[in-house]
């Protein structure tokens, strides 16, 4: 089965780094479209950066603002987010995100089929 395994979470100030690693194991071949997705207390997941590893195309959304690169290490099997200059509103739960499929949507986490369980970020002001 398909399984993938987030890292590298953690409590950072204002400012600070952090780098992302999500392990994905049990696939045939490299997923289409990977994806970093977050999640804050009481509010819904959103996307943060997405990947075809295919070809290395990436996309953001607006709020990234330069300040996060996804990037995929297919010979490791995994998919990274650096992110930089981070804010308290980063503070969030981090999932990665696989699809094998037709990608419906860049975004919408409804259009991922795969999911790990997430890791913590927390960025104090």
């Amino acid at each position: 089965a398909q399984q993938l395994v987030e890292s590298g979470g953690g409590s950072v100030q204002a400012g600070g780094s952090l780098r992302l690693s999500c392990e994905y194991s049990g696939y045939t071949s490299t997923p289409y479209a990977m994806g970093w997705f977050r999640q804050a207390l009481g509010k819904e997941r959103e996307g943060v950066a997405m990947i075809f590893p295919g070809d290395d195309v990436t996309y953001d959304k607006d709020f990234v603002a330069g300040r996060f690169i996804i990037s995929h290490d297919n010979a490791k099997h995994t998919l990274f987010l650096q992110m930089t200059s981070l804010k308290p509103e980063d503070t969030a739960m981090y999932f990665c995100a696989a699809q094998t499929g037709a990608l419906t949507s860049f975004f919408a986490p409804s259009a991922y089929s795969d999911w790990g369980r997430g890791t913590q970020v927390t960025v104090s002001a």
